[in-house]
């Protein structure tokens, strides 16, 4: 069956940093093209657009998805604001990617997945990097038993942010703190290998002088003897990469926020690597996400099988077991 040629149109909902960088990739999405975007001004909105030849241009988040043109939204905004945004979207009809995370607690997007399936809706969390060439070939290796029995996972994400306790990633007004921000990706990543399940967990975390955490350390037991080592920071730097390690060697992902190489040790042998060259053509990664998204509207399909819905929420529950061993909430979440 020939493979169709139609791109989806997209409408991109916010235009700060993370939506400069998905417009910059989407160009280069083989099934999608850029239609819109929409701020809270017409003058971002329209800089936005001309910066990134987007032929339409909305003052407010509601004319963007109400442009009955507009097949897919991807939400761009802070996290604290994705509920109100997605569920927008999905009530105008539209298919929706949403940043990471989707929603800053389970209740929220427990609301989310099931207005998206009440409506027969496409709807997935942004986790750009399970898209990636390199953890692409990752799980394969993992599929094909390359490494053996994978019984340890290690991954972390750390960056030093300046001091601005206003600034969204130290404000709780704003669901500041490393574990929503940077800490969804170590957990993310040992859910695609371990499942978002574990059997138990232990954590700490230092608060900082705002009332989020600066840092944090996870360490989940799944059983058999599996388990995954994390952490995160939002003021402390880390090194950023994640080992795999199997009953038959290791894999090791350098920098796997963003990884576009990975290196197989199996025991005995030499070493195997993988490496793409998206940097040469000008491509992030995010194009990647974008064209899943893609591929699932011209099937037909509501979801992706590369991060599922129950996947994301389980991952979520997680995320809110973890905050309440801290003691810490938001102070707009419900008491």
């Amino acid at each position: 069956m020939a493979t169709s040629s139609r791109k989806i149109k997209w409408g991109i909902l916010g235009t700060g940093g993370i939506a400069e960088k998905f417009a910059t990739d989407l160009v280069h999405a083989e099934n999608g093209e850029l239609y819109a975007a929409g701020s809270r001004t017409k003058e971002k909105a329209s800089s936005f657009a001309e910066k990134h030849s987007i032929p339409h241009a909305y003052g407010s988040y509601d004319e963007l998805v109400q442009d009955p043109e507009v097949e897919a939204i991807y939400v761009a905004t802070p996290h604290p604001f994705h509920k109100e945004n997605v569920l927008s979207a999905l009530n105008a009809g539209k298919a929706v990617l949403c940043e990471k995370p989707m929603t800053v607690n389970a209740k929220e997007l427990e609301e989310l997945v099931a207005t998206a399936r009440e409506k027969n809706l496409f709807l997935m969390e942004a986790m750009w990097s399970r898209f990636l060439p390199a953890l692409i070939k990752v799980r394969e290796w993992v599929n094909d038993g390359k490494i053996g029995e994978v019984k340890v996972v290690k991954a972390e994400f750390g960056f030093h942010i300046g001091w601005d306790p206003e600034g969204r990633l130290l404000n709780p007004a704003l669901g500041g703190g490393a574990l929503l921000d940077a800490g969804i990706y170590p957990v993310s990543f040992a859910s695609m290998i371990f499942g978002p399940n574990p059997e138990r967990l232990w954590t700490t975390a230092h608060i900082g002088e705002t009332g989020v955490d600066e840092h944090f350390s996870i360490l989940l037991d799944y059983g058999e003897g599996k388990t995954a080592s994390l952490h995160g920071g939002v003021r402390l730097h880390l090194p950023n990469d994640a080992f795999i390690h199997g009953t038959k060697g290791y894999i090791h992902v350098p920098q796997f926020l963003f990884a576009d190489q990975a290196t197989l040790h199996v025991n005995g042998e030499e070493p195997e690597q993988f490496k793409d060259n998206r940097a040469d053509q000008g491509i992030s990664g995010y194009k990647f996400e974008a064209e899943e998204v893609g591929r699932a509207l011209l099937e037909g399909k509501k979801e992706s099988s590369i991060i599922t819905l129950d996947e994301s929420l389980n991952i979520m529950r997680l995320l809110d077991q973890v905050r309440a061993e801290w003691g810490l909430t938001y102070p707009f979440e419900e008491k």
